[in-house]
């Protein structure tokens, strides 16, 4: 990838996370990254072409955070305490490869985007999936109930500590939740 198109993609997913896609536009890319107008459209077709890539860029980085989060996970426990502990370090700015903490980025665009048959739709459910049978590969069992309280659970945490940053509470609270349902 070349530095420009790279800086360019990194300066779109900062604004477009920090601010929302409808909120930014191309020329504030430009101008905040440095780079001419015919250099981004010589990278990328168009708006949304840069944002289904600044949401793959995401993508990757997330869950290959989550996959190293995880990765030493032995039981049903000790995953949903690593997966909502490691929530709560990204909650409150301790995960730098991350960065700051505004919400969810796919939910966030996915909130933006009306139309669900569009390919950013469609990327952003892409993404939510693949956290699910991130999770799912590291569950002990097959527990469809157990694996659907953990992924919503987590996309709740993850709305909640956005909207009140009461991110130590909703932590608590998902993983009583979750250990309850281990014991059952």
């Amino acid at each position: 990838m070349s530095k420009k198109r790279d800086l360019l993609l990194s300066t779109a997913l900062e604004l477009f996370y920090r601010h929302g896609i409808n909120s930014i536009g191309i020329n504030e890319v430009i101008k905040v990254s440095g780079v001419a107008k015919k250099t981004l459209y010589s990278h990328f077709n168009s708006k949304e072409d840069l944002v289904l890539k600044a949401l793959e860029k995401r993508h990757l980085t997330f869950v290959q955070w989550l996959e190293a989060k995880l990765e030493n996970t032995a039981n049903n426990n000790e995953l949903i305490d690593t997966l909502f502990r490691s929530l709560e370090s990204w909650f409150d700015g301790d995960e730098p490869e991350l960065g700051d903490f505004n919400g969810c980025f796919f939910i966030n665009t996915s909130a933006e985007f009306h139309d669900a048959k569009s390919e950013i739709s469609t990327y952003c459910r892409f993404h939510k999936a693949q956290v699910r049978q991130l999770i799912q590969s590291k569950l002990s069992g097959n527990s469809e109930d157990l694996l659907n309280a953990i992924c919503l659970l987590k996309e709740g945490a993850i709305t909640t500590a956005y909207m009140t940053g009461a991110s130590s509470e909703v932590i608590e609270n998902s993983v009583k939740i979750l250990r309850r349902l281990v014991m059952c």
